[in-house]
């Protein structure tokens, strides 16, 4: 817990002189009270609870001030609240190797059903965008509210040659920041490449169709602490190293600046599985070091998933994640409304129990 009012905790040092204060009014009533000839018969007269009914509401009172000090210093704490409204993307791995059967019935099958029973559990303040990349990105669904529209994108995948993983995550980004002229073209082919095309104006196609092109990339945003974002995120599933493409950790830097969390799944056994394909063959080993990497700039979770039970998991995980998410919230209130309770709680007593306020309850 913190504060955001730090130096009015000082006033807590009137807590100890206002003990003081009690302490010295009840040492002069004691010199003032009427003599009894027998303390015996006096005790029983008052009972064996008048020394706990006697000290209670001044103590309750010493409490309330003290939560109410606290109060005025505005009193912040990290708490499980449900989550906002927010978009999710989800960047999928459909390179070839997503044929290898290590994981059953294969990688493609098991990563689509997971895929399905994560969408089948969302809360529904998420909205969801599906983005696929093998050797380069595509968007598969635009963000939407509508299940059966997920759903049937996750359906439409296709395997294609090549890893791209920093293009899916980029276009992920895109999906999420479309006003900030994230540029695919120039990461992949260098700045100069856009460059040239927004010079040469709108270019045609063999059909003879004017084709627009992006305007330049929008002024650099103001890059804001790794994980700060709260209306969104990526979750990026990959079973293999990038073959091509930009580096995903330069992209996971551009997420990190924007305050995006990129949680990341290395899918696959990490023995690796062999993949034949047209009379060639290669090895599919998940790519752990750098998916590690991405999450960890961009204060992400990276996951293994070596079964589809493992990645069934991972979802259900995070999908309890998105419905209720942990964020710092100012507690004022709470200290506030227990010093009223504990207020009302000792004058009460002190009314109940010797017709008088608690500030008279000394003697």
């Amino acid at each position: 817990m913190r504060f955001l009012w730090p130096d009015l905790l000082w006033l807590l040092l009137l807590l100890p002189a206002l003990t003081a204060a009690y302490l010295w009014l009840l040492r002069r009533r004691r010199r003032t009270a009427v003599r009894y000839a027998s303390i015996a018969m006096v005790r029983a007269a008052l009972g064996p609870g008048q020394n706990i009914r006697r000290h209670l509401p001044p103590v309750l009172f010493l409490f309330a001030f003290a939560f109410a000090l606290l109060a005025l210093a505005r009193p912040s704490a990290t708490v499980t609240l449900p989550s906002e409204h927010m978009t999710l993307v989800l960047a999928i791995d459909v390179s070839r190797s997503m044929r290898a059967n290590d994981v059953t019935p294969n990688r493609i099958v098991a990563a689509q059903e997971a895929a399905k029973s994560f969408i089948e559990g969302l809360p529904r303040n998420v909205r969801l965008g599906i983005v696929s990349f093998a050797g380069t990105a595509a968007v598969v669904q635009t963000p939407t509210e509508n299940k059966e529209d997920m759903i049937a994108a996750i359906d439409r995948f296709e395997l294609q040659r090549g890893t791209a993983t920093g293009s899916g995550l980029l276009m992920a980004l895109a999906m999420l920041f479309p006003d900030d002229g994230i540029d695919l073209e120039s990461a992949v082919f260098g700045r100069n490449f856009s460059r040239n095309s927004a010079s040469a104006g709108a270019n045609v196609s063999s059909a003879g169709t004017p084709i627009d092109r992006k305007a330049a990339p929008a002024a650099p945003r103001r890059a804001i602490p790794p994980g700060s974002y709260r209306s969104g995120a990526i979750i990026l599933l990959s079973d293999g190293r990038r073959t091509t493409g930009p580096d995903p950790i330069e992209a996971a830097k551009m997420a990190a600046d924007r305050g995006v969390r990129v949680h990341t799944v290395a899918f696959g056994s990490k023995e690796g599985a062999p993949i034949a394909f047209e009379g060639w063959s290669f090895f599919a080993v998940p790519d752990e070091e750098t998916l590690k990497a991405v999450a960890g700039i961009t204060s992400g979770q990276f996951f293994a998933a070596s079964t589809a039970s493992d990645l069934k998991k991972i979802y259900d995980n995070l999908s309890l994640e998105f419905a209720l998410e942990r964020r710092e919230t100012e507690v004022s209130a709470l200290f506030a409304a227990a010093a009223l309770l504990l207020f009302a709680l000792a004058g009460m007593l002190s009314v109940l129990w010797f017709h008088r306020p608690a500030a008279g309850t000394a003697g």
